[in-house]
């Protein structure tokens, strides 16, 4: 729904006749198109057990950049013709709804949730036909709270959920301020191209081919370290290389140097925002994953709004303010829990027994290596 209703507001743009009309198209292929990143994450990553799950989340990544590469690429093509840009540049959601989603099949993590353990089971068949192994006979699937279903598990399932439990509670404010954070740094540099007073096709390219590379050095490294630790140190280096770009001038061949740190600085930052993504998916159960990765959304989509008010402050004092909330937000990202090759969790009580579980294996460990 949301990439037809993305790509039809979007073509509808290309025929304004005026600007408050463009506007408030705009407005409307924004509402519908922020859901789709993380709808088609949550698709790809809930049937994959934990020890791909990292590769698979990351590996979406790379459209994402590739989308923003392309577009540079498709924009020198229009440049006399803006209705036309628009134009172009919606065919592809509507050629993927006719295409490609009638071959995507539902989470089977959404039906087992909601008691459709049939559909669950026909689902995950079909994954091992096409991998060419079979399911034995008298295996089933079962929530991880409970020995059956409970109607009670889809009734609850909500965003107020997530605040009656103190653990999500935690986990989804810290989410959303550290994506507040990524998302005025990540769309920040992006837009920054205009202050580095260099080819800006050329450096909107240059900015999305960084990020694939960030993509490709988290998927290999989140099979030996931590989602916290990776996804700290991004941050940090992002904010890092951002605080050196500050420093300096932006005259002559020192425009290189900086958008040299810039190219780093995005590099970081890329990799954080695609961390974020697998990191969030397996904080919160299969319940409220969605609603919680919702609210993530809206943080980033604020940041995003801020991005451009601090893009106009000038050439160096942009680069000073994306350094220190990377920083920042690096900093909080030690306050997340580790979800390394822990099990994506179904419902809320499941999440708290497998927290309860996690602390007492983590105490005894502690009292014998103690002893």
């Amino acid at each position: 729904m949301v990439c037809f209703l993305s790509g039809g507001f979007g073509l509808l743009t290309a025929f304004s006749p005026n600007y408050w009309i463009y506007a408030a198209f705009r407005l409307l292929t924004g509402f519908s198109a922020g859901s789709i990143c993380f709808c088609s994450f949550i698709l790809a990553t809930e049937p994959i057990g934990p020890s791909r799950r990292g590769v698979v989340g990351t590996s979406t990544c790379y459209f994402f950049s590739g989308g923003i590469a392309a577009l540079a690429g498709i924009a020198t093509m229009f440049q006399s013709s803006w209705r036309m840009l628009y134009i172009v540049t919606s065919m592809p959601s509507l050629a993927f709804v006719l295409t490609a989603m009638p071959f995507v099949s539902e989470s089977p993590r959404w039906y087992l949730v909601r008691g459709r353990v049939d559909d669950a089971m026909r689902v995950l068949r079909d994954i091992a036909s096409t991998n060419g192994k079979s399911i034995p006979k008298g295996v089933g699937l079962k929530l991880d709270d409970e020995d059956g279903f409970d109607e009670k598990v889809v009734e609850t399932s909500s965003i107020l959920d997530v605040f009656r439990s103190r653990t999500t509670r935690v986990r989804l404010v810290l989410l959303v301020f550290i994506t507040f954070l990524c998302s005025v740094v990540y769309f920040g540099l992006t837009l920054n191209v205009v202050n580095l007073k260099i080819n800006l096709y050329i450096s909107v390219v240059v900015n999305s081919l960084a990020e694939m590379p960030a993509y490709l050095l988290t998927a290999v490294l989140l099979r030996h370290f931590g989602r916290k630790p990776l996804t700290s140190g991004s941050m940090l280096l992002s904010g890092i290389f951002c605080t050196i770009a500050a420093l300096i001038a932006g005259v002559g061949a020192m425009r290189v140097a900086r958008m040299a740190c810039g190219v780093v600085g995005i590099f970081g930052m890329a990799a954080t925002y695609n961390l974020l993504l697998v990191y969030a998916s397996e904080l919160f159960p299969t319940v409220v994953r969605t609603v919680a990765l919702g609210c993530k959304a809206q943080g980033s989509q604020m940041g995003a709004i801020l991005a451009p008010m601090v893009v106009l402050l000038g050439e160096r004092v942009p680069f000073l303010m994306f350094g220190a909330l990377a920083i920042i937000g690096g900093l909080l990202v030690l306050c997340l829990p580790e979800t390394k090759n822990r099990p994506l969790y179904d419902t809320m009580a499941g999440l708290e027994k497998g927290e309860r579980s996690s602390k007492s294996e983590e105490e005894v460990a502690t009292g014998n290596s103690e002893i």
